[in-house]
């Protein structure tokens, strides 16, 4: 077969990926999906299990993606043209509903356009590609997602082009404003919103503070990029994210459609003349078949939700949910990371009780994800929750005890 050298070295780099502690398990396949019934909230069944399961490693914030109006209006639109569109957007891949929907997400997080994409990830990629020049400056927080790291090496930013600033370190971030080399004409500042593996948010409105006084250093601005896909939706009094928490707009805002609205997607909102660049210059947008239109119905129809009596009771259910249940394990002694935000971890700080822990969650039918060294680094082993709409006080309840459970069968380990 002529894989066979190549498999072999695979299997060695695979093999050392284990050794390392990096290697991903077997992925569980979900197979089926029980609607809530009375105190519990929905529940799902895996590959090789008789289990009902409770998620609490979902990202389907507002739970949406079960709702019986996008279900209709995906339905909708995939009867009148199709499952696929059969071509790029450049060749007549483009549908009423691509339209539509960059007009909704504009006005939803107030921008005056959009551009849709088939995830946030490649929407990051595709902005990198679109402003970034020779003379262009990137500074980015230290824990920004891979998304974004990736996006200035598909982008071709030099080292020397780009600064990383200490975690939400306002005085590092200024620093690396004033030291800035010499030529560049272009700065952006690029940030997620919500910081996925610890649920903490960027001070949107302290970075706008401080880019402010550099705006005119640099010949063509300072520009403010928020990737907040974790947000959008399902954060701030309004769902808007965290702009609408901090209280200040960014000049960019990226985002997704597959993590509070339930669908699948990303797009990018800023000026007319920056969408209109993106459309040009982002090969991840000009290159690729577009979202269904299936994807775009649902996704429009999740955002009039949102706005909607129904969307803000589900946005308020889903705040008590998470004060209940960071409450709950704050009472049992466990240590989290502060903030609002769906985001629970829970700090763990040993790996091996940490695999322990996650496995006491599966077999008491609740499934969460645990982060352990070298993926984060030894002393921050954390158990990542993540609560949804969906939840109901019942649910965090049994969580709760399954942990508290846990809790006291250590304490009875160490005496």
């Amino acid at each position: 077969m002529t894989l066979d050298a190549l498999d072999r070295a695979l299997e060695t780099e695979l093999e050392a990926l284990k050794a390392e502690g990096r290697a991903k398990p077997p992925e569980r396949v979900i197979t089926d999906y029980i609607p809530p019934q009375g105190e519990k909230g929905p529940r799902y069944r895996l590959l090789g299990s008789e289990r009902e399961f409770i998620r609490m490693n979902s990202n389907s914030y507002l739970s949406l993606s079960h709702h019986p109006e996008l279900i209709r209006a995906a339905d909708e639109a995939t009867h009148r043209f199709g499952v696929g569109p059969g071509a790029v957007r450049f060749i007549d891949g483009t549908f009423s509903y691509h339209v539509a929907l960059e007009g909704a997400i504009a006005s939803f997080v107030g921008k005056p356009a959009a551009k849709i994409f088939n995830s946030a990830y490649t929407a990051n990629c595709g902005l990198a590609l679109a402003i970034s020049n020779p003379r262009t400056y990137w500074v980015g927080d230290q824990l920004n997602h891979n998304s974004i790291i990736r996006a200035m090496r598909i982008a071709n930013v030099p080292s020397e082009n780009k600064a990383i600033y200490n975690h939400n370190d306002m005085d590092h971030l200024k620093n690396c404003l004033e030291t800035a080399p010499e030529g560049m004409e272009r700065v952006v500042v690029i940030f997620d919103g919500i910081f996925s593996m610890r649920g903490d948010f960027a001070p949107i409105d302290r970075i706008e503070g401080i880019v402010a006084g550099f705006r005119r250093k640099f010949r063509e601005g300072v520009v403010t990029v928020v990737d907040d896909s974790h947000g959008i939706g399902a954060f701030g009094p309004t769902g808007r994210g965290t702009a609408d928490h901090t209280g200040v707009l960014p000049d960019v805002i990226i985002g997704t459609f597959g993590k509070a609205f339930g669908v699948n997607g990303g797009f990018i909102a800023a000026s007319p003349t920056l969408i209109e660049a993106v459309r040009q210059k982002a090969d991840t947008y000009i290159y690729t078949n577009p979202l269904s239109v299936a994807d775009c119905a649902a996704a429009a129809k999740a955002l009039d939700i949102c706005d909607s009596p129904e969307g803000r009771e589900r946005l308020e259910h889903l705040k008590k949910m998470t004060v209940l249940f960071r409450r709950g394990i704050e009472d049992l002694g466990w240590q989290s990371i502060p903030g609002p935000h769906p985001i629970v971890p829970l700090l763990v700080r040993d790996t091996p009780r940490t695999h322990q822990l996650v496995q006491h969650l599966y077999d008491r039918g609740i499934l969460a994800v645990g982060l352990t060294f070298p993926v984060v680094p030894r002393g921050e082993e954390t158990i990542r929750f993540q609560v949804n709409a969906a939840h109901t006080a019942a649910d965090i309840r049994s969580v709760v005890k399954a942990l508290a459970d846990f809790r006291e069968s250590m304490r009875k380990e160490n005496q």
